[in-house]
């Protein structure tokens, strides 16, 4: 299937030909398109499922939703711009896929680790409208990639199966944690399990997202 995307993509098709669920997945930072695809066959057949890949290469290999830029003076931080950037070409990639597919428009949910998870709360907290299901697996909510301003009343129809491990050496537990609270008051209906390994996904972290999809 083309959809006239800037984005490049592989994807499963649904078993249904009509009012589809759909899934986007989006990786980590310096990974590619084929990295959460690996869950695909694993999960509902009844689900659209589209694992796309970042815009921007990385070195040594892989891409990247933004920059992550290392300063003397400032430490780590993200490209805002390029966020934001991505932030819309996801949007405007699942605008396309529902012009060509008979798509249940309350029923998208976006899958992504990492980068890609700091990336899905972008897009579901500026536009909450498209988003039904979050699931987002080791990362964390970023406030300067919010540039559009939702109540809790619009925010709250947002569910959210958040996972992070308890030994996560890339991004700190606490951020996580910080970001469930801040999640919670935004009013996303929001899951949050923690996992006794490091920078991944469990098995037990598997099914158990699974499980939360199956019911969402």
């Amino acid at each position: 299937m083309s959809y006239n995307s800037k984005l490049e993509f592989i994807e499963k098709p649904s078993c249904l030909t009509n009012n589809i669920p759909l899934l986007v997945m989006l990786h980590g930072y310096g990974s590619d398109e084929n990295d959460l695809f690996a869950f695909a066959n694993e999960l509902p057949d009844e689900y659209q499922i589209i694992s796309l890949k970042a815009p921007f290469p990385v070195q040594p290999y892989g891409n990247a939703w933004y920059a992550i830029n290392f300063d003397n003076e400032k430490g780590k931080w993200n490209n805002i711009p390029q966020a934001k950037a991505s932030v819309e070409l996801v949007l405007e990639f699942i605008k396309a896929v529902v012009s060509k597919l008979d798509i249940d428009e309350n029923n998208i949910t976006l899958l992504g680790f990492s980068q890609g998870t700091i990336l899905s709360y972008a897009i579901a907290l500026n536009y909450p409208s498209m988003i039904k299901n979050i699931i987002g697996l080791s990362g964390y909510l970023d406030q300067e990639m919010i540039y559009n301003n939702y109540s809790k009343d619009e925010l709250k129809n947002i569910n959210c199966y958040a996972s992070h491990g308890e030994q996560d050496q890339i991004i700190p537990m606490d951020w996580a944690q910080n970001s469930y609270e801040t999640l919670l008051l935004k009013g996303l209906k929001i899951n949050f399990h923690t996992y006794p390994v490091g920078h991944g996904v469990s098995q037990k972290n598997f099914y158990d997202l699974r499980e939360w999809l199956l019911k969402h």
